[in-house]
């Protein structure tokens, strides 16, 4: 598969989907993610850490993804399992479909908190690996939130909130995987086999999903996950390839990410963790909860949390380096925000809606111009002619490997209160106030050598 890979190569028949990045995905930097399901009304799993620092073996019996509960309660000996039967006396997963009740949501309300992010776009789920839809899907025989539970066709909320709120509209659809239509044992990490339905009869019911949601939603980008079918690859009737088609033509600027198998793909993705080899060339998105799962857990802690804090070091890291931040919202099951998960949000908001300047629709800094730095916690970014800093410091701080190119004389603050700053060699030295907002506090510069 393309995901996660270093070097996937497009099949022939793929290679006219190739492409420029549109200039929109590239300039938006953030976007929210939504993971809701059946599996947000257990909301249980193991905070064991993110992905990509865990052995696979391990990782699976002790699953912290709560959206993975449908494949983690089906390994016997796994703590998961053991909840279930303690807590819901070993009831079937297809239970919580029905005892999902999102009472309290209330979409323009939650896409409002989206946009104060400073998002560019937003992504729901409609279809997990459990299978269950979040629209009334062709072929689902009313397992589905329409027939079922929330009674509701949730995309067509997050449509129409996103669309009224002006930001671009994602689906994100679990083609690798659908755990009810195959029937497959759980994924374990003991063995080499990764177990996901390859067949024509799957490969035709996931082609008849995804074009329903391109008829029905016209969304800006197609978020696939783990893989594809491989019965659905080749040129057919059902080929991958004409969903691409139809994509495009109803979203001339839409974007494709790398999870449909080594197909085609706009941009890669990393996720925690895990597949960070693929952030170098601008064409990169990092996807990650604001915790260790996507999915709501009653778990999770501060401990487990990004705080405000943190969460805006992470985003500015991704972007100084020229990628976007897919960051995750796990909705409780009456479809409300968690309070921890919310206050992350807000001070994002906060932080962006001062110093967003420097970070929306920039591009990296080259590195001999001026070069991040540990200590301190130094990021920088272009916005035109102008090289920004984002430093984690108060008090007197050295800039380190900063070269002439940026003209140290015209240095300002976010606000564009002018700040003494003093040159010897490649070193700028400064005195920068305690933020009003906690995280790395803006200078900008003029660039005396523009590129």
């Amino acid at each position: 598969m393309a995901m996660f890979k270093d070097d996937p190569v497009r099949p022939e028949n793929y290679t006219r989907f190739e492409r420029d990045l549109p200039r929109w995905f590239r300039d938006a930097k953030l976007g929210i993610f939504v993971h809701w399901g059946p599996y947000s009304v257990p909301a249980w799993a193991e905070p064991i850490g993110e992905l990509g620092t865990i052995e696979a073996k391990f990782w699976f019996a002790h699953n912290p993804y709560a959206e993975w509960y449908y494949n983690t309660i089906r390994i016997d000996d796994s703590p998961a399992a053991q909840h279930q039967r303690d807590a819901f006396e070993g009831a079937s997963y297809d239970d919580f479909i029905d005892r999902w009740q999102p009472d309290e949501f209330n979409p323009d309300e939650f896409i409002a908190l989206v946009k104060s992010t400073g998002a560019g776009y937003f992504i729901p789920t409609t279809k997990h690996h459990d299978g269950v839809t979040l629209w009334d899907a062709p072929g689902t025989e009313g397992r589905n939130t329409v027939t079922r539970g929330p009674r509701r066709d949730l995309i067509n909320a997050f449509e129409r909130a996103t669309r009224n709120a002006g930001l671009r509209f994602g689906v994100y659809y679990s083609g690798g995987l659908d755990w009810h239509f195959s029937d497959l044992p759980p994924i374990t990490g003991r063995g080499p086999q990764f177990s996901r339905p390859v067949d024509a009869a799957y490969a035709e019911y996931a082609y008849r999903h995804v074009e329903d949601l391109i008829e029905r939603y016209t969304p800006d980008i197609l978020w696939g996950d783990i893989e594809w079918p491989d019965a659905g690859k080749p040129p057919g009737p059902f080929s991958l390839e004409n969903l691409f088609e139809k994509f495009y033509a109803a979203s001339p600027d839409g974007v494709v990410n790398d999870r449909w198998g080594e197909t085609h793909w706009d941009f890669r993705t990393s996720e925690y963790q895990n597949g960070v080899n693929v952030e170098h060339d601008g064409n990169w998105e990092n996807c990650r909860g604001i915790g260790y799962s996507f999915g709501h857990n009653t778990l999770e802690d501060e401990t487990h949390m990004l705080s405000g804090p943190d969460a805006v070091k992470t985003f500015v890291d991704i972007v100084s380096r020229g990628g976007n931040l897919l960051l995750n919202v796990g909705l409780t099951a009456r479809g409300t925000v968690p309070d921890l998960q919310r206050r992350t949000l807000e001070h994002l908001a906060a932080w962006n809606a001062t110093n967003g300047a420097a970070v929306f629709s920039s591009t990296p800094l080259d590195a001999s111009v001026a070069a991040p730095s540990a200590e301190p916690w130094t990021r920088w970014t272009r916005s035109d002619t102008t090289a920004n800093v984002l430093v984690d410091a108060s008090g007197r701080v050295e800039l380190p490997c900063v070269s002439e190119g940026v003209d140290a004389a015209s240095a300002r603050l976010a606000t564009g209160v002018p700040v003494t700053v003093t040159r010897a060699g490649d070193t700028l030295t400064t005195t920068l106030p305690k933020p009003t907002i906690d995280g790395p506090t803006l200078i900008r510069f003029d660039l005396s050598q523009p590129e």
